[in-house]
């Protein structure tokens, strides 16, 4: 039987199938954390950024960055992709999630957006690496400046579902503008990402892009939620380094929104939020009882 994932250990989460996933973070009623890290670099020094966001409470690991033909991760054993993935999820008893990028080729020739190395972009090839390592989740989005387009995004969702839908939850959207300035929250776009196959829509939270209030943001996800689909409100304008305040005002403003997981960035120090601010989200949103319980939960329960 599937438990919520609040309440899940780390053997239940990590022998949970696809829909199985989907349906302990439903259950948890908005009370889900992916914490985003980036693995060139570590908080400290003899300690991977994945195990800090695990131990500060996230439920979900989402590795940025992550190069699939030049796997590395700063502080966990060096291996192929697949590897390095078992070795994360035996030391942080966490799903984990990776980013690609789908990227428009006309993007890549411009000199004012960020070249991608061949293992970050979102083809064929690379989401079938992304499975075949073990990831339990797929992001198609763009970081700063790198040119993702929405309809390159729609395009690789597609992909995805068609070739590994059963297996993967194919998470989707934009957090910022990437570097393309676009409509990214309209109706229309996102309802696309629906009939292309994905899972969970990714959208800004409250008060991280401006114009995007509690208002617009609640009715974004009554769309989502009517067709079935879960929603991700994102931490992903470096406010993940703010103050704990300010952390707590969003985390309660996307939950109000109807948020059922709620993302924190990699953009503080060395590739990981604030480790404060990780707990401070959790707390806000599921409160002290269930923090402390994921993080005093042992990996080996």
């Amino acid at each position: 039987m599937v438990k919520r994932l609040l309440s899940s250990s780390s053997s239940e989460l990590l022998n949970y199938n696809k829909e199985e996933l989907l349906q302990s973070i439903k259950l948890s009623e908005g009370r889900t954390i992916v914490s985003e890290v980036i693995g060139e670099e570590s908080l400290f020094r003899d300690l991977s950024n994945a195990e800090v966001a695990a131990a500060f409470g996230a439920d979900i690991l989402l590795l940025n960055l992550f190069d699939l033909n030049q796997p590395f991760f700063k502080n966990i054993k060096k291996g192929k992709a697949a590897e390095i993935v078992s070795e994360i999820k035996k030391l942080c008893g966490r799903p984990l999630g990776i980013n690609l990028e789908p990227v428009n080729e006309e993007n890549m020739e411009a000199d004012h957006f960020v070249k991608l190395s061949s293992g970050r972009k979102a083809t064929l090839k690379n989401i079938g690496q992304a499975v075949e390592a073990g990831f339990n989740m797929i992001t198609f989005t763009g970081n700063p400046s790198v040119g993702v387009s929405n309809q390159a995004i729609i395009e690789a969702v597609k992909i995805a579902d068609q070739n590994f839908g059963d297996q993967i939850i194919i998470t989707a959207g934009k957090m910022h503008m990437a570097g393309i300035d676009e409509d990214y929250l309209a109706a229309k776009y996102i309802d696309s990402l629906i009939s292309a196959g994905t899972d969970i829509i990714l959208l800004p939270a409250v008060g991280t892009v401006p114009g995007i209030d509690l208002a617009s943001l609640k009715e974004i996800i009554k769309l989502i939620h009517n067709r079935g689909k879960l929603a991700l409100t994102a931490i992903g304008t470096s406010q993940e380094s703010a103050d704990p305040e300010t952390i707590r005002e969003i985390a309660l403003m996307s939950k109000m929104a109807g948020a059922d997981i709620q993302h924190i960035g990699d953009a503080a120090y060395s590739g990981i939020a604030l480790p404060e601010n990780i707990l401070t989200l959790s707390k806000t949103i599921r409160g002290k009882r269930h923090s402390y319980r994921r993080m005093a939960l042992s990996i080996n329960r």
